[in-house]
């Protein structure tokens, strides 16, 4: 897979993402030393004390990296960073205000995108305009051991009906990737695989 654009449009979404994690990824800055210019990340450590700090240091690391900076469920701290976009947990897009939100990704034109555990999440995500859904878990994952997973064939069915692109989450590697149906997916998003690349 490669990445075609060094920063993303409006409606592009970076075909690879690398996905924060306060547990499992504490300090995920070697990791992004590690991807390709155009490729994204989504910083979550939703309760981290050292967030902030920690989301300051990203940001100057993706600007220099070429990489797009997604904030994870606070558009106030993806505003205070210049960030490329909001990423909406799937009980935020369900039930959450959005108007603060909704707006700041309208007028500044960045990026939103949406976790997705089924076929009616990414309905909800189509209707928010989001530039891409996070579909997940597509295979089983160390993130939530033993949860149920969608497969590629129902990722497959649901990504083609989505109306909107599709990026495949949970126990994603390159060699997973190519077992989903051609086409079906938009990209990867990923915390080890992609922590552990050369």
């Amino acid at each position: 897979m490669t990445v075609a654009n060094a920063r993303p449009g409006l409606n592009t979404a970076p075909r690879i993402l690398l996905v924060t994690d306060q547990i499992r990824l504490p300090d995920p800055r070697a990791a992004m030393e590690r991807l390709p210019p155009g490729a994204g990340v989504i910083l979550r450590h939703y309760d981290d004390a050292g967030r902030r700090p920690l989301a300051k240091a990203v940001a100057l690391l993706a600007r220099r990296r070429r990489l797009a900076l997604i904030v994870a469920g606070d558009w106030r701290l993806a505003a205070e960073l210049g960030a490329d976009g909001l990423h909406l947990p799937e009980g935020l897009a369900r039930r959450g205000l959005l108007a603060g939100p909704l707006g700041w990704v309208r007028r500044r034109k960045r990026l939103l995108l949406v976790a997705c555990h089924g076929a009616v999440a990414l309905g909800r995500a189509r209707d928010l305009g989001a530039a891409a859904a996070l579909l997940s878990p597509v295979f089983p994952t160390a993130s939530h051991p033993g949860a149920a997973t969608i497969g590629p064939i129902r990722f497959g069915l649901w990504a083609r009906r989505a109306g909107l692109p599709v990026i495949a989450l949970g126990g994603m590697t390159r060699r997973h990737l190519r077992r989903l149906p051609r086409g079906a997916a938009a990209g990867m998003a990923a915390i080890g695989a992609l922590s552990r690349m050369p």
